[in-house]
């Protein structure tokens, strides 16, 4: 070897990451060994073998304290660091360290502590990753204080044992490393449990639906006490008196730990399955299934939760006996990206139907074969003897009715939700799911004429009248009216069609007519991207005229214009700015609104005199609630990529209304996401739209967690205020700030002296750790609106958040030219 040669292989040694060269060959590192978080994972710390690997593991953009299998494709994961049920995600730059007082401790970029081991009294003084897979920090005198094997996930490795009391538990989807909603325990009685979890309050309900039966309460001896893999592939059961009860059902496999990899998993869909991997393999891809729990899950749900497959759902077993869910006909998932998930009824039942329309012209039935939802938590009447076509025509007359089983003569009516949805080609009885028929806006006629109808109805007759004596003039001046009638529809309809829009109950303008009801566009209301906000009156009503008067020759102007008025005016919500009209002449696009008297929730908050805590908290519920809409009640999923205090405005009673839809991105109900060029405005824009990765309704959720940090402080979320100098560190960027408070106690800093948020700090606290959950890097933490409307209403329970620590954020914002709008 050269010198030349000599000195650069030197050279990269020295690059080497100190924990790198810290590992010995036994795979143990020493107190002040320590891993760091790179756009690659780093290095992790290796089994001697290299079968497992402990460190950074990549995920959505940032990255898992973990341990996986290092020699299988894909990397399957074992353990993760994780506390009160939610993963630790760490962000690039993060280093997780073993000292002697806390063992491994994970701190994020600005050195905040985020995860600790938790050891024994004892002082650490290395820790190693074994062949087996268990992780263990232990002491000088090679006592273990702390191992990964007593703090399982998801998954038990061979040699691992779950005692008394030990718990796995689901993810909540493949992606979403949270606690999901089953779980598998081994009670103080000795019995191995599958059960359903209710979220987010970690209720366990009640009938689990797989039980081990080796409880013995007439002899405790006989009872069970861990649940035990070992090295040859055997899982089971071990009795107190030592006897053993085999979980695994068929025909025993060997499956030695020399030849394969082993792992048993309760899987996101409740599945407790046995998998191996051949560890010479070169040409498997994925694990086989040896067995799994139970045997069929659909089947074997109670009346409790939402089953298998969430509430309204349909589950069937398929070729690989694992459960695949489907939102029956007239329903559709609540959440586009959860295909586990429950399902939504496209219209909502209503008993306050006109009792003049007959229910039969407003419903009808689909069939579905083999199907039902068994149980009496849905059963609120049964009809016998009854054929098929009475049990449709009950429900169909029944305004509660959603759906109904028909079997043998039998008619079980069904309220919402449905629960335990599930296909069995065992069943005989059919499942009669009431539907809507076309567009409810449609209703039928009742062909009874409104006001003006009646008006234009009487001055025909008096016309008629009048002209009577001539049956001749008569016919010509009908067919006068009707040609005239008809050269005004055509023009308006040509027009129409040119636009390319559905009018949806909209008025069309003139330019003139605006520029009239402006008085020239001179009282001005605000900016936007695209344009300017005149106020004006249109027949002594009030209106704000909105101007697109910026990028005329540009094409993204005609689908900003065409946008808005295609999704406002299909909307209707409390909490949303009505659309009333438009104009298109030439270049011209002009969009006319209801007139709101307060103004933007900007001007509102970010004034000298703070305004209420009780008005700020119903604001905060209200832009919820429209939001909610958007994403969720819509015939169209709607995201809006703009919500800003700026694009809120407040109506007469300070309700707040969501307004400039011009951004918006419609995806339709069977698409979950979307990708598009970056949209939005600076310190409210989600951190995805710098990864290019796909944009989904969580963009909204996070720009309303940084708006509803404002409403909370009534500051601005980015920029030094004029109160900066009060604050320490990062206060000028309020989502740092605001967790920085929060993790040290200090919350009553983010409201001043104000002492009615102060005094209500049960409402503070869920508000602030609900903003929190929404601004979280990682979209598959953030919650839905759905779940946001009830964490503020205080309907389900907040846990505590992770540090968001948008640190990449900060970094990625200041490298791009955002339009701050």
């Amino acid at each position: 070897m050269d010198f030349a040669t000599s000195t650069t292989f030197l050279f990269f040694l020295l690059l080497l990451p100190f924990s790198a060269v810290a590992q010995t060959d036994d795979g143990r590192n020493d107190v002040g060994s320590s891993l760091t978080a790179t756009n690659d994972g780093g290095s992790p710390w290796l089994s001697p073998s290299g079968d497992f690997a402990f460190g950074f593991h990549p995920h959505a953009g940032l990255f898992l304290v973990s341990i996986w299998f290092d020699k299988v494709p894909n990397k399957t994961l074992v353990w993760y660091a994780f506390e009160n049920g939610s993963p630790i995600l760490a962000h690039a730059g993060s280093k997780i360290e073993l000292t002697a007082e806390n063992g491994l401790v994970l701190l994020n970029p600005r050195g905040d502590q985020l995860w600790k081991s938790d050891i024994a009294t004892d002082e650490a003084s290395y820790c190693v990753m074994n062949d087996t897979g268990n992780f263990v920090v232990r002491s000088r005198n090679s006592d273990v204080l702390w191992q990964s094997f007593d703090h399982p996930t998801d998954t038990l490795l061979p040699t691992q044992i779950l005692g008394i009391n030990g718990k796995l538990f689901s993810r909540q989807n493949e992606n979403n490393f949270s606690q999901g909603r089953f779980q598998l325990s081994l009670q103080t009685d000795g019995n191995l449990v599958l059960s359903m979890v209710n979220l987010p309050t970690k209720l366990v309900y009640e009938g689990p639906f797989y039980t081990s039966d080796t409880n013995d309460a007439a002899n405790e001896s006989n009872s069970g006490f861990q649940l035990i893999f070992n090295g040859s592939g055997d899982v089971y059961v071990l009795r107190r008196n030592r006897r053993t009860s085999y979980v695994r059902t068929g025909v025993r496999v060997a499956l030695p730990t020399a030849d394969f990899y082993q792992r048993m998993t309760l899987d996101f869909d409740g599945v407790f399955a046995q998998y191996y991997y051949p560890k010479r393999s070169t040409s498997v891809e994925n694990w086989t299934t040896v067995w799994s729990k139970p045997d069929n899950i659909c089947n074997r749900m109670g009346d409790r939760g939402s089953g298998a497959c969430g509430f309204n759902s349909i589950c069937r077993l398929n070729e690989n006996g694992r459960p695949t869910c489907r939102c029956p006909p007239g329903f559709s998932l609540l959440d586009p990206e959860d295909k586990y998930g429950s399902c939504k009824p496209e219209v909502e039942l209503d008993c306050r139907e006109d009792e003049r329309i007959p229910m039969e012209d407003l419903y009808g039935i689909t069939v579905i074969l083999n199907t039902d939802w068994p149980g009496l938590i849905n059963d609120y009447e049964k009809l016998h003897p009854y054929n098929e076509q009475d049990c449709e025509t009950a429900c169909l007359r029944d305004c509660m009715c959603a759906a109904a089983i028909w079997k043998d003569d039998n008619c079980w009516k069904k309220k919402l939700p449905l629960t335990n949805g599930r296909v069995d080609d065992r069943f005989t009885g059919k499942a009669l799911i009431k539907i809507t028929k076309g567009d409810r806006t449609r209703r039928p006629s009742l062909n009874l004429p409104n006001a003006d109808e009646v008006k234009n109805k009487g001055t025909l007759i008096a016309v008629s009248t009048l002209l009577g004596t001539s049956m001749f003039l008569n016919f010509a001046l009908v067919g006068a009216f009707c040609l005239g009638f008809f050269s005004i529809y055509k023009k308006k309809l040509s027009k129409v069609q040119e636009i390319g829009l559905e009018l949806n109950n909209l008025q069309v303008f003139t330019y003139k007519q605006l520029a009239e009801a402006t008085n020239g566009f001179r009282e001005e209301l605000g900016r936007g991207a695209f344009g300017i906000v005149y106020k004006g009156k249109i027949e002594m009503r009030t209106v704000a005229v909105k101007k697109l008067d910026r990028l005329v020759r540009d094409e993204n102007l005609d689908k900003e214009f065409k946008t808005e008025i295609n999704i406002i005016g299909q909307t209707h919500h409390k909490n949303l700015v009505r659309l009333l009209g438009f104009c298109q002449e030439k270049e011209q696009r002009l969009l006319v609104y209801e007139y709101l008297s307060n103004g933007t929730l900007a001007d509102y908050l970010f004034k000298n005199t703070k305004p209420s805590w009780n008005q700020r908290t119903q604001i905060a519920k209200s832009i919820a609630s429209g939001l909610l809409y958007l994403h969720e009640e819509c015939s169209k999923q709607i995201i809006h990529c703009d919500i800003k205090p700026q694009n809120i405005l407040l109506d007469d009673n300070y309700d707040a209304r969501i307004s400039d839809f011009g951004l918006s991105k419609l995806l339709m109900m069977n698409q979950t996401q979307t990708k598009t060029d970056i949209r939005g405005t600076k310190g409210y824009v989600a951190p995805e739209w710098f990864r290019n990765m796909p944009v989904t309704a969580k963009v909204d959720v996070y720009s309303f967690g940084v708006l509803l940090l404002e409403i909370i402080c009534c500051r601005r979320s980015v920029g030094v205020e004029e109160n900066a100098a009060d604050f320490d560190g990062d206060s000028s960027v309020l989502t740092y700030w605001a967790y920085d408070c929060f993790h040290g106690g200090t919350i009553d800093a983010l409201v001043g002296d104000d002492m009615e948020a102060i005094n209500d700090r049960t409402s503070l606290e869920r508000f602030l750790m609900t903003a929190l959950w929404c601004i979280q890097e990682d979209p598959y933490l953030r919650p839905t609106m759905k779940k946001v409307t009830q964490m503020l209403g205080g309907v389900v329970q907040v846990t505590v958040p992770p540090d968001p620590s948008p640190f990449t954020t900060a970094a990625e914002s200041s490298s791009l030219n955002i339009s701050c709008i």
